[in-house]
């Protein structure tokens, strides 16, 4: 069996350099490293990685808990936090949780049991005790857990008061808000905050409908419309905030069917822009841009700073930046 010590060998270094090529860890020039590389390809050495792992107390994986790997939003954010982890050596065991309490808990031990460095936590359907008593670094996706767990996000109460602002710049003046699930303080629900306190300082009349789950698709979607607002209470309004941008498609195509026209007779805003949304032709979506690429970058290299050097990494949040894009829908 090739050893590390038979690919120090051949390349004519030592035996730590060969280790610090492996890890990515202090300088080495380029011809070092090449010889080192060239060496172990020649040589088809395959690292243990369960003996390196013990030796370093150290995986390098990393968990990432999502509530619905199918949602665009997700999936997106699943391959930004991915592709910035590959390119710190780092692997990534991804569960899916479903919003079900019992699996994220499942999901929680599970890690542990494989001795991930940390977690990226985006699912939050458990008290915040449960997070805090897991032992390893955890970085949370729009939810403040603790005050020594870090959360990244996008500037959520901006966002709402951007999209109420331009229904109510584009003429509106009676708006209705379809938010996400109120029961935990999610970040993401000062979208609502900044929605009922914009209404209020423009003596606009403003009413919200809670409800709009992540996990829900276009059926749900329709069925939740038309059981909780309806046709006739939707024509009350002349502008809608959704929560989120699948929601904000099933609204506009549940208005087209009973013949409420989009944007003349209703506006629609929507929240996340993602790759459905970005998809979307007729209509284009107006809706607030939140940078994916961004929050997943984030999250990925708080948690490795929270590893590699957690006094560093504590309470580093992270707020990032939200824009408007101008559709079709207002």
């Amino acid at each position: 069996m090739v050893s590390i010590k038979d690919v120090a060998k051949l390349s004519g270094v030592s035996v730590t350099t060969v280790s610090r090529v492996m890890n990515n860890r202090g300088y080495i020039g380029k011809a070092t490293r090449q010889k080192v590389e060239d060496a172990m390809l020649q040589l088809n050495y395959q690292p243990n990685q369960i003996a390196r792992a013990l030796l370093k107390n150290q995986s390098s994986l990393l968990g990432v808990i999502i509530p619905d790997v199918s949602h665009p939003l997700f999936a997106e954010l699943v391959n930004w936090i991915e592709s910035y982890a590959s390119e710190k050596n780092y692997k990534l065991l991804v569960c899916n949780s479903l919003n079900d309490k019992e699996k994220e808990l499942h999901y929680i031990s599970m890690l542990r049991q494989n001795r991930v460095d940390g977690i990226v936590m985006a699912s939050h359907t458990l008290d915040v005790a449960s997070y805090q008593d897991t032992g390893m670094p955890i970085v949370s996706f729009d939810r403040v857990l603790s005050s020594n767990i870090p959360y990244v996000a996008s500037d959520n109460y901006k966002g709402g008061e951007l999209a109420t602002m331009h229904l109510i710049d584009r003429g509106c003046k009676k708006l209705l808000h379809i938010s996400g699930p109120l029961e935990y303080e999610l970040l993401a629900n000062r979208r609502s905050d900044a929605f009922q306190l914009t209404c209020i300082r423009n003596d606009v009349e403003g009413d919200y409908v809670e409800g709009a789950h992540i996990k829900a698709t276009f059926e749900d979607n329709w069925e939740f419309i038309d059981k909780n607002i309806g046709i006739q209470k939707l024509r009350a309004y002349d502008g809608v905030f959704c929560s989120n941008d699948i929601m904000a498609y099933t609204l506009y195509v549940y208005a087209d069917k009973h013949s409420i026209n989009v944007p003349e007779q209703l506006k629609i805003i929507g929240y996340d822009y993602h790759s459905f949304t970005r998809m979307l032709r007729s209509p284009a979506l107006t809706t607030i841009s939140q940078p994916i690429d961004a929050i997943g970058n984030s999250l990925c290299s708080t948690l490795i700073e929270l590893i590699e050097n957690p006094e560093a990494g504590k309470n580093k949040n992270v707020i990032l930046d939200v824009e408007l894009i101008q559709g079709e829908t207002t």
